[in-house]
């Protein structure tokens, strides 16, 4: 819009200015705007033109910082995360009430002026040399909406937001400069959409979406005139006008804004008088940023998804512009996370485990062949307070987590894996006797270990003796059986299948070449185990562990996320052998307290020595989950220990992270369909000599003592065992 010049005005406003010692803002605004075309108006203004116009011709507009959303697979949220609590929304989805209030009260002739209001500039400056100081400004919303982009690009950084909302004349001349360039590229339903978006509504809430949600619980489209009324006052100082802090200044500041939109014919006075009469009708929403707000316990698993995003450079090449882009890029990131079996993980945590426990339980499912993570969970909750934390025992450390923990005996089946698929059969029978020294030397990838102390380990009940083959010795987790095995094929091929299984340790550094591990010394994570055990419901096949099932920004446009990389970690006879053995485990072995009664299942126990750590991990046809219960610290033996108001004398893989995993996989599984797991039928030789322990009797379950059907739901098959090798200890499933 152009602009005339007129000479009584023009001195007025020179006279106004030099009161107030703003000669040189006065000369950029009349001799650099409004006459463009005559140039400077005095030496002084010949210089703050030149300055003027040397201004880079484009502001630069950041993309508006935006909270962006963790949902979980059906869309639900889980949480949001963000640096400034903002969602913008186009123009059409904010209510004409609150577009004529935030110009009614604002900029009143908004529609009329330029980018700069002349008529508001010279009432200001007789204004403000009347009263001898500055009562009036003359900012339009143009204006305001260019300080705000300043304040904006300076984000967090305190001396940067200085700088950019600073009262100077270069600032100004900026401001001027570039609300020209604004209004002439946007034009002003844009810039009045812009506006709105990116305005401070205090509270935390940035852009009118954010305001009317924490304010009134509503969207801006939704907004009634009483309502958008009192968010346009606030605008001028949101600490003053907070309606939650000041309710009588917000309502009279309200009543101020209707006033206004009468006088302006905006609304009737009718309306105006009714809005006025109202009460604030305030439905405030609590701000919730963070995975700390994450719903149904998911706090840990949305800060792995967190850790992920950080740790991949496809979201941004150094890790601050990722950190950036999670707090600030308004995206929506779907994850795998599926709500039924994260209520039934953290229903069971909390029925099994309290978080004032001594003790901890961590637990993650994961789906066999896609590597989707489906739930996650622990019993001390994410947070800062007393029995809280923000390591996630679930994970690796370089994912959050801490070292891990031991796996103990549900390494086993690991070994057993390796020595199948290289050959061995399952049937294969050892000694096996209560006690051993460690057999030297062993093979390994490297240099041969050498058993130089004499070292010892014995099994974890006086009757778990052989001779026997791998089922009676994985159903009964007999230690010297599975030591005289990886003694046998060497460390090298359980390590290799480790690595095809996924299985590392938590901290990084490789699994020891030494034959205990098989005895599951290496420190590990629950989300390991459970991806590695989905391998053998997978037909031998791992998938790695994602989170992260798709990512939209601010603009809505797919962004690339990570993916699953599938690969056949053994032969698919290998896998359908481990599932019979595990069957074992499960149906008459120590795991029989884990057992489903509706479907396949098969897992294995393991605890640790001190019983500083209990495992249970297994797995259906559609889904694996591994269980750990133990002292982060690694310093409390689980003896005489009262864990969820339940007293053990000594706690087993079975008896508690067991329970766990049945109560977590029977919920996350209600409802879908019960699979069987393939299997392969094994028949053996009879060994020299021989348990003399009796025969088992079919129906006889809960006691240890054979691998009879009575009760079982499904069927074992058709397998051959010599006559003695069924018999079992007297501990009723109470073994590592």
């Amino acid at each position: 819009m152009a602009y005339k010049r007129s000479g009584g005005g023009l001195a007025t406003t020179r006279q106004a200015a030099k009161f107030l010692g703003v000669s040189v803002l006065s000369g950029v605004v009349l001799a650099g705007i409004a006459l463009p075309a005559t140039g400077a108006i005095g030496l002084s203004a010949k210089g703050t033109v030149a300055d003027f116009n040397a201004l880079p011709g484009e502001l630069k507009r950041p993309p508006l910082s935006q909270a962006t959303k963790i949902l979980d697979a059906n869309g639900g949220l889980i949480a949001t995360v963000y640096s400034r609590d903002r969602t913008s929304v186009p123009l059409s989805q904010i209510n004409p009430a609150m577009q004529k209030a935030i110009v009614a009260i604002e900029d009143s002739r908004y529609w009329q002026h330029g980018a700069i209001d002349m008529k508001g500039i010279l009432r200001a400056l007789n204004s403000n040399a009347a009263s001898g100081g500055v009562s009036q400004g003359a900012s339009t919303l143009t204006q305001q909406y260019v300080k705000n982009v300043f304040i904006e690009e300076a984000g967090d950084d305190p001396d940067k937001v200085a700088q950019a909302t600073q009262q100077t004349i270069g600032r100004k001349i900026k401001e001027l400069k570039y609300a020209i360039q604004v209004e002439k590229e946007l034009g002003k339903k844009q810039i009045l959409e812009n506006y709105l978006n990116i305005t401070f509504f205090g509270e935390q809430a940035y852009g009118i979406q954010a305001a009317a949600q924490r304010y009134f619980s509503t969207d801006a489209k939704d907004l009634t005139l009483d309502e958008a009324a009192l968010l346009a006052g606030i605008v001028q100082s949101p600490t003053h006008y907070d309606p939650i802090a000041y309710p009588k200044e917000a309502i009279t500041r309200r009543n101020t804004v209707l006033k206004r939109m009468a006088d302006l014919g905006d609304i009737t006075r009718a309306q105006a008088t009714a809005a006025q009469a109202k009460p604030l009708g305030l439905k405030p929403s609590t701000p919730r940023n963070g995975c700390i707000t994450a719903v149904s316990g998911a706090g840990f698993f949305c800060d792995y998804v967190r850790e992920t995003f950080l740790n991949n450079p496809v979201f941004g090449k150094t890790r601050e512009d990722r950190a950036k882009r999670w707090t600030t890029g308004g995206m929506t990131i779907r994850t795998t996370l599926d709500p039924q079996a994260q209520q039934s993980v953290q229903a069971s945590i909390q029925k099994h485990v309290y978080e004032t426990d001594p003790v901890a339980t961590a637990v993650t499912l994961v789906q066999p062949g896609t590597g989707k993570i489906v739930a996650m969970g622990q019993s001390r909750p994410y947070g800062f307070g007393q029995n809280e934390t923000q390591i996630n025992y679930n994970v690796d450390q370089s994912m959050g987590g801490g070292r891990g923990f031991q796996s103990g005996s549900t390494f086993k089946p690991i070994t057993a894996a390796a020595a199948i698929d290289g050959g061995t059969n399952p049937n294969t029978v050892y000694p096996a006797p209560y006690s051993m020294t460690y057999p030297s030397p062993v093979n390994t990838c490297g240099k041969p270990w050498v058993n130089t102390y004499g070292s010892t380990l014995s099994n974890e009940d006086k009757s778990e003796v052989g001779p026997m083959n791998m089922q009676k010795a994985t159903a009964l987790s007999v230690n010297t059986y599975y030591v005289q095995l990886i003694s046998d094929i060497g460390v090298c091929p359980v390590t290799q299948m480790a690595s095809k299984m996924g299985v590392h340790r938590a901290d990084g550094n490789p699994i020891d070449q030494v034959p205990s591990i098989t005895l599951g010394t290496q420190e590990v994570s629950p989300l390991t185990m459970a991806a590695a055990y989905a391998t053998f419901a997978n037909h031998g096949v791992y998938c790695t562990p994602v989170a992260i099932e798709s990512i939209t920004d601010a603009n809505g446009k797919s962004m690339p996320v990570p993916q699953s990389s599938c690969t056949q970690a053994m032969s698919e006879n290998t896998a359908s052998t481990l599932n019979t053995l595990l069957k074992g485990v499960v149906e008459d072995g120590t795991g029989k307290q884990a057992g489903l009664p509706d479907r396949d299942s098969a897992g294995k126990t393991g605890t640790t020595d001190s019983r500083y750590a209990a495992w249970f991990v297994g797995y259906t046809s559609n889904m694996a989950g591994a269980v750990w219960v133990g002292s982060p610290s690694k310093n409390l033996s689980m003896t005489n220990i009262t864990i969820g108001g339940v007293y053990h004398d000594k706690v087993f893989g079975a008896d508690t992270p067991g329970p766990i995993w049945k109560d977590a996989m029977s919920g996350a599984l209600a409802g879908t369909p019960a699979g069987s797991l393939p299997t392969v039928p094994l028949a053996g030789g009879n060994p020299p000599g021989g348990s003399q322990n009796p025969s088992p009797n079919p129906g006889d379950q809960g006691k240890g003592k054979g691998h009879g059907n009575g009760g079982n739901a499904f069927p074992w098959p058709t397998i051959s065992l010599p006559p003695g090798l069924l018999g079992g200890g007297q501990n009723g499933g109470n073994w590592p």
